[in-house]
């Protein structure tokens, strides 16, 4: 299968590729920064340089390449929590969620693909009793940061939602190689490998819908994903 992979020099991206590669896909890699280029070309991907936000561009590319199917990994936190440029990354992630995902939707439909699995956050739910499954409502009666943070997941969610096979991994906080603690820091957590397995199972095994992508011992459950994914938490790869 042919992927446009948008994000691939993002964390998930780095790991995915190569999966994406060892079961035989191609894959097309969308990275803002030109010096990166090499790096995706190194991990098996055809790089293109893009700003999702060049709507008219970024159509034109995706029809260009023919992918069958578009992986959204795309995130812009560039900073860890508690650091002075965190809130700025959260305003330009919240854009790129919504702003971002919509172009990249149009693209796709412009395209004529109809499959697209994304990139969305477990620790969005509205607060409540018992395990968060993915029927739970968002938190969009929140205040501040945390409803900020759930509207932008909300119109992502409903923007890839309405392709035909749209998919949305809800994943939990990522811990491991390329993030900002190599140990899980707090709940839902999940392992930089396991994302990117997840997302490699749902590009074939996924129905449409969402997909709780975290481990046990958080309010969130996973039994959907494991069930019909194939999801195992334990999975890393060798290097």
């Amino acid at each position: 299968m042919k992927i446009f992979l948008a994000g691939a020099g993002g964390a998930i991206g780095r790991r995915l590729t190569p999966l994406l590669r060892a079961a035989g896909h191609i894959i097309v890699g969308t990275t803002r920064s030109a010096e990166k280029a090499d790096a995706l070309r190194a991990l098996g991907a055809e790089p293109v340089v893009i700003d999702v936000f060049n709507a008219t561009s970024l159509a034109r590319i995706v029809k260009a390449v023919t992918p069958q199917a578009v992986i959204h990994q795309l995130t812009d936190l560039a900073f860890p929590p508690g650091t002075p440029q965190y809130e700025e990354g959260l305003a330009r992630n919240a854009r790129l969620r919504i702003e971002g995902t919509r172009n990249l939707v149009a693209a796709a439909r412009a395209a004529n693909v109809k499959r697209m699995v994304a990139q969305s956050v477990a620790f969005a739910y509205a607060p409540g009793d018992g395990v968060r499954i993915e029927s739970d409502p968002l938190n969009l009666g929140g205040e501040g940061a945390a409803r900020r943070s759930a509207e932008a997941v909300a119109a992502l969610e409903q923007a890839v939602l309405g392709l035909p096979e749209g998919i949305v991994l809800r994943y939990g906080f990522f811990y491991g190689p390329g993030t900002w603690s190599e140990v899980p820091t707090r709940a839902p957590s999940v392992h930089i490998d396991v994302a990117a397995q997840a997302t490699l199972l749902a590009l074939t095994k996924a129905k449409s819908g969402i997909y709780n992508i975290a481990e046990d011992g958080g309010a969130e459950s996973s039994a959907k994903a494991m069930r019909e994914l194939g999801f195992d938490p334990g999975f890393r790869l060798k290097s």
